[in-house]
């Protein structure tokens, strides 16, 4: 094999590690995103069976505020029904009592439907805090874990792109530059075995031609079908 190749082939591995550690770098924004999706989640959840809790006691206290206007409105009615001394004025004030006593009665039945709901609703608002609190702290010990993540990504990506200048050292300028545009064009895999006459890079068979100048080893040579650089696994 070519001292070249070896040398592209180490370049080659440094170059995709440098490329993986990019791709998991620009993947972190989006790990984050769906740990803060998760936890808004819960928080919504616990966020709306408090609102429904809320509701439900602004209803029990508008319902019992109304009924004791109606009740103090009866009190007021009685006393003056004792204060009149005719009957017509007598039967109306009764009239009007049975009238707010039948709303009374409505206003409890009311009343009785909120409690109801109100207890049904106790348990799913415990469930859905203590699932919020949870998300929150395990969310928490995910961010720690992620930051912890960048910042090994971000040693490793420095390592090697120290590592990757000083593998350039010593590679013809000319073949570098060939590397470094299929490394890009070709989707990180710019030097790739010859296997069974066949590029392993694009799987198309190779003319006879290339195949005698990849087993001779004594130049540099490319596909003709995708251009990447070829070698001879020993």
């Amino acid at each position: 094999m070519l001292p070249e190749i070896e040398k592209l082939l180490v370049l080659q591995e440094r170059d995709q590690r440098i490329r993986t550690l990019n791709i998991e770098l620009k993947h972190v924004p989006l790990e984050r995103k769906e740990m803060e999706d998760r936890l808004a989640l819960a928080a919504s959840g616990a966020e709306h069976a408090k609102a429904r809790m809320r509701d439900l006691e602004l209803e029990k206290k508008r319902l019992e505020l109304d009924a004791q206007g109606k009740r103090d409105q009866i009190n007021r009615f009685k006393a003056q029904q004792m204060q009149t001394r005719k009957n017509e004025e007598f039967q109306a004030f009764a009239q009007q009592i049975t009238h707010f006593e039948a709303d009374i009665s409505k206003i409890e039945d009311h009343e009785l439907e909120i409690m109801e709901a109100m207890e049904t609703a106790k348990p799913v608002l415990a469930a859905a805090e203590r699932s919020a609190a949870e998300a929150k702290s395990r969310v928490a010990a995910q961010i720690v874990d992620l930051e912890a993540k960048i910042a090994l990504l971000g040693e490793n990506l420095k390592k090697a792109e120290a590592e990757r200048v000083a593998l350039t050292v010593g590679i013809d300028e000319e073949i570098l530059d060939q590397y470094n545009r299929l490394f890009v064009s070709k989707g990180g895999n710019a030097v790739v075995a010859l296997e069974h006459e066949v590029c392993t890079g694009c799987h198309m068979k190779l003319t006879t031609q290339t195949l005698v100048r990849v087993k001779g080893g004594q130049h540099i040579t490319h596909c003709e079908q995708c251009g990447r650089i070829l070698y001879l696994e020993r």
